[in-house]
């Protein structure tokens, strides 16, 4: 594997723990890392010693969104049209690359998921959770959609009735709701949470690897098959309506009270 600036890979044995670590600004998602999480998630696509990765931030945040004041800055904004839709797409890809992995994946939350830090975990196989993190999805709050394929994970996991009430009321939700409506699927201990996801990696890399990559080929299939055509173009309708009034008013709030 590369070298990272905000990544770490450990590996015991047929599990690999991948950890990203931004060292402050609540783990947001900027460039860099969206890239570095991409690039490791590709390259276990063709590992076959590795048999199932976990995925977790800090003991503080699972993440807390995208880094919106990077966004707002001219680094990201900068550039030709194409350049900017490229941009805007590296979530999309990211949580696909993840998806994708032949490797049962678990996503270990502690502390905030935000936004773009459940996005992520809805792209893997399972999550579990801390008994005292929480999820929030403030996209409609700040004027933009849910993005990173996102919705179609989501509605697939608990329906489009609480699909819509997570997305359209941005209710902050602890983590006995999220077990309860099905979008995690353990809790933990806070500071044990990716001792619990290891174990329960340890379990899925026990069993027979080829059986394994072939039920999880064959569910994925049958349960994403209408993802990309429900979210194919979510990425350019949040670059569109970040040109919203009220999109650029709350987003300001948002930022600022960050």
């Amino acid at each position: 594997m590369a070298d990272y600036k905000n990544v770490t890979i450990e590996k015991s044995g047929a599990v690999a723990l991948v950890r990203f670590d931004r060292k402050g600004a609540r783990n947001a998602f900027n460039q860099e890392t969206i890239l570095e999480l991409t690039d490791v998630a590709r390259r276990f696509q063709d590992d076959l010693t590795v048999q199932a990765v976990v995925l977790t931030g800090t003991r503080e945040a699972f993440s807390g969104g995208i880094d919106l004041k990077e966004r707002a800055s001219r680094t990201v904004t900068a550039g030709s049209d194409l350049e900017l839709r490229q941009t805007y797409y590296r979530g999309v890809k990211l949580c696909q690359a993840w998806e994708d992995m032949p490797q049962i994946t678990v996503a270990a939350i502690e502390g905030m998921a935000v936004g773009a830090g459940v996005a992520l975990p809805l792209a893997l196989d399972w999550r579990v959770m801390g008994k005292d993190a929480f999820l929030y999805v403030p996209e409609v709050k700040i004027g933009i959609n849910l993005q990173w394929g996102a919705l179609p994970r989501l509605v697939t996991l608990v329906g489009p009735a609480r699909a819509k009430r997570i997305c359209i009321l941005c209710e902050r939700m602890g983590s006995a709701h999220a077990l309860d409506w099905g979008l995690v699927d353990e809790l933990a201990e806070d500071g044990k949470v990716v001792e619990a996801a290891m174990a329960l990696a340890g379990k899925a890399a026990a069993m027979p690897a080829p059986a394994v990559r072939m039920v999880k080929e064959a569910v994925n299939a049958t349960a994403f098959a209408l993802h990309k055509v429900s979210a194919y173009a979510d990425a350019d309708q949040s670059q569109l309506s970040t040109n919203f009034r009220s999109a650029q008013e709350e987003s300001d709030k948002f930022v600022n009270k960050k």
